[in-house]
């Protein structure tokens, strides 16, 4: 099992390659941080058109 610290002081940028299991983790990360950042992206987007039109309505 992989430890937290083993994880978090890992860097792309050593010299030895990350274990299967590392390289698992890291990659469940980023597709939850991509994951969050989608979600975040749309809720703004929408809600933005919700006010373009709510300003549109009392034009």
């Amino acid at each position: 099992m992989i430890t937290t610290k083993s994880i978090d002081s890992y860097r792309l940028t050593d010299l030895e390659e990350p274990t299967d299991e590392m390289l698992a983790q890291i990659m469940r990360e980023a597709a939850e941080d991509a994951r969050k950042a989608n979600a975040d992206a749309t809720k703004r987007f929408f809600d933005e058109i919700e006010k373009m039109c709510e300003n549109v309505r009392f034009l």
